[in-house]
């Protein structure tokens, strides 16, 4: 009996059509089958099991076909990966959610199933701002490494950002940057650009040299389920502690960076051993949302 089982990613647009991407093999053999039942085996929050069942519809959009009506649970994020199943002979798909060994909360929101790094940093989106915008390009425009982190020529932020041109626009992309770094979200270093416009850390011999602006997700353990704070909290405007974030390949902590780290361990505030090769620190501030 032929069985065809496939994993797929979700992504924002997925989750806001109560969609999920359809295997081809899928859906060539339940084309115009209308409704097609669909079951959703998932933990909550990597806890409590659910099966869910519902009657989809299997429609052809621009990157292939999709089965929507799908109505995901709130944990569901985007980057989050789905193993769809089909057998023959059996009237419904299944959809199945992994939880991960290690739940991550990845820039403060939390995750309790296997998820791709690289989509969650390309499929972001955040509320307007100026440094929200840069961020978004950053992310989604950048170099994308396979654990989530990313790299941007800083010059060619003043055509990509869509903060506008001229002094005015100038002015409004520089301090978004110099907020973005403030804050611990990006990282400024000096590396290339090579002619197809792709950026490296270390710089490359012969290629442009460039400011970039390095990008790494900032990852915690996520909180128990009966702990999880609402995540409109962590979108408001607050103080955050000092923490330690990745950076890429051979690159070090400015000296800066280090000064503010050895105060925070007279302070107690981290431990002396926190500070690990490959890492730096990001002092105690204020965020925006």
């Amino acid at each position: 009996m032929r069985t065809v089982t496939r994993r797929v990613t979700l992504w924002q647009a997925d989750l806001e059509a109560s969609g999920c991407t359809a295997p081809e093999e899928i859906a060539e053999v339940l084309h115009g089958q209308d409704p097609v039942t669909v079951v959703l085996e998932h933990r909550v929050k990597g806890t409590t099991a659910v099966r869910e069942v519902f009657e989809a519809t299997l429609e052809q959009v621009e990157a292939g076909w999709r089965f929507t009506g799908i109505a995901w649970p709130a944990d569901v994020r985007t980057g989050m990966f789905v193993t769809v199943s089909w057998q023959a002979g059996r009237d419904a798909v299944v959809l199945r959610t992994k939880v991960t060994e290690d739940p991550m909360r990845i820039d403060g929101v939390n995750y309790y199933h296997e998820y791709d790094p690289t989509v969650v940093t390309r499929d972001y989106d955040p509320r307007p701002s100026n440094r929200g915008q840069v961020l978004k390009t950053i992310r989604k425009l950048g170099r994308v490494f396979e654990d989530g982190s990313a790299m941007f020529p800083e010059e060619a932020l003043a055509k990509q950002s869509g903060l506008g041109r001229g002094q005015k626009g100038a002015f409004l992309l520089k301090n978004a940057v110099e907020q973005l770094i403030r804050e611990g979200y990006v990282t400024r270093l000096a590396g290339s650009v090579a002619d197809s416009g792709l950026p490296s850390y270390p710089a490359v011999d012969g290629e442009e040299p460039a400011d970039l602006l390095f990008y790494a997700p900032l990852l915690e353990p996520a909180l128990p389920p009966s702990e999880t704070e609402s995540e409109a909290h962590d979108r408001r405007e607050h103080w955050v502690k000092g923490f330690i974030r990745k950076l890429p390949p051979g690159a070090q902590p400015s000296e800066k960076q280090l000064s503010a780290f050895h105060r925070a361990v007279e302070n107690e505030q981290m431990d002396e051993d926190a500070l690990e090769p490959g890492y730096t620190y990001v002092k105690k501030h204020h965020r925006h949302g």
